[in-house]
């Protein structure tokens, strides 16, 4: 079972999400994406609510087309524009899977920065099979389809066949 999801519905995927963290009347001042999946959740977020977005990139999804999870790494270090991250973070990805990224920096952020004093987790997508529970979602998935987004034609898609395409004229 497979879901395909456009540009279309992804936006508004995100937008769902804006308005459902609005509605808790959570007051975060730092969101925190994790890269690559959170990154356009991130950004949109950030700038809903025009609030500094800093990137935490880690890495797992390593064999066979990104469906067997590797060793989890979390980068040292995370990108912001601050000095100081804030203190009530907005950790935000794409959607929770497995649950053992999200887990895990959800884990290990309050270890890195003590100064944080409450973190909540938002997703677009949250799968039955996750062993952690986002406190902000869009839609549940109780049977684990695989999600095709939008952006996926770029993790095939090469200068050579860009340029072939574009000199086509074909549109997406």
């Amino acid at each position: 079972m497979s879901l395909h999801v456009s540009w279309d519905e992804y936006n508004t995927l995100v937008e769902r999400l804006a308005l459902r963290i609005y509605e808790s009347a959570f007051a975060f001042n730092q969101v925190i994406c994790i890269a690559r999946g959170g990154l356009r959740v991130g950004d949109v977020l950030s700038r809903i609510y025009e609030l500094p977005l800093a990137i935490l990139s880690t890495h797992s999804y390593t064999a066979e087309g990104g469906t067997i999870r590797g060793e989890l790494v979390i980068a040292e270090h995370m990108t912001m524009t601050r000095p100081r991250l804030g203190e009530r973070v907005l950790l935000v990805d794409d959607m929770v899977d497995s649950g053992h990224t999200l887990e895990a920096v959800h884990r290990e952020l309050p270890q890195r920065f003590p100064h944080i004093t409450e973190l909540k987790t938002a997703v677009l997508w949250w799968k039955g099979s996750s062993v952690f529970k986002p406190d902000y979602w869009v839609e549940h998935l109780p049977h684990n389809p695989w999600i095709h987004q939008p952006f996926e034609i770029y993790d095939t898609l090469r200068p050579e066949a860009l340029k072939a395409r574009l000199a086509a004229g074909e549109m997406r």
